[in-house]
C-alpha cells in the first residue's frame, strides 16, 4: 500500500505543480487568463479522473500503465503552459 499512497503524493504534486504555474501566469500576464484556466480545468478534471483510477486498480501491471499515463499527461499539460 505504500506505493499507492506514494504514487497519489507524487501525482498530487505534479498536478498541484501544473496549477500553481497557470495561476502565477496569470498573475505575471491577464491576457493568459482564458488559456491557463482551461489547462489549469483540465489538469483537475485529470486528477479527479486518476485518482478514482488508481483507488480502482489493484495489480502491479494496472499501476504501471497508471504511471505512464499520468507521466504523459502531466508533461503535456506543461507544455501547454509554455
Amino acid at each position: 500500500m505504500a506505493s499507492v499512497k506514494n504514487l497519489k503524493r507524487d501525482f498530487n504534486y505534479a498536478i498541484f505543480d501544473i496549477v500553481e504555474e497557470g495561476f502565477s501566469q496569470q498573475l505575471w500576464d491577464e491576457s493568459k487568463t482564458e488559456k491557463t484556466n482551461e489547462i489549469i480545468d483540465e489538469a483537475v478534471d485529470f486528477r479527479n479522473e486518476m485518482i478514482a483510477k488508481i483507488n480502482a486498480s489493484s495489480t502491479k501491471a494496472e499501476f504501471k500503465q497508471i504511471r505512464a499515463e499520468i507521466s504523459d499527461k502531466v508533461e503535456a499539460l506543461a507544455t501547454k503552459l509554455m
